[in-house]
């Protein structure tokens, strides 16, 4: 019987707990800087409301996509830390990278539409 060609990169039981204890905290930390942006956000959204309403809406939308893409690779490495073998490897990695071309497909979209409005929005006379 063949051997599996990834076996070689099998992970040891205590760097497997380091590495999902790094991926814990990381994700703690990433937690905290977006709660942090969103006070930011919130701060900047009270000083110009009316003059910044447009851009404070891509601003939170892009920390709310942000938020969603890194917990997405947050999850996407918590599941390759309990893959069992290559194959496994493999088909997580495809289903993530699928996902996540989607993801950022719409997510491209709607910031687009979001700026044309702005501009849009700026063009119009002022009554």
């Amino acid at each position: 019987m063949a051997k599996d060609p990834f076996e070689q990169f099998a992970m040891p039981g205590e760097m497997r707990a380091f590495a999902e204890r790094g991926v814990a905290q990381a994700r703690q930390a990433f937690e905290g800087f977006v709660e942090a942006a969103t006070k930011a956000v919130g701060q900047f959204q009270g000083s110009a409301r009316a003059a910044q309403s447009g851009a404070t809406e891509i601003a939170q939308k892009s920390i709310s996509y942000a938020e969603q893409n890194v917990e997405a690779t947050f999850d996407f490495a918590q599941k390759l830390m309990k893959a069992k073998d290559g194959a496994e490897v493999l088909g997580l990695q495809s289903e993530f990278l699928s996902r996540q071309m989607q993801a950022l497909s719409t997510q491209v979209q709607d910031l687009g539409q979001s700026a044309a409005k702005i501009v849009v929005d700026a063009a119009k006379p002022k009554t």
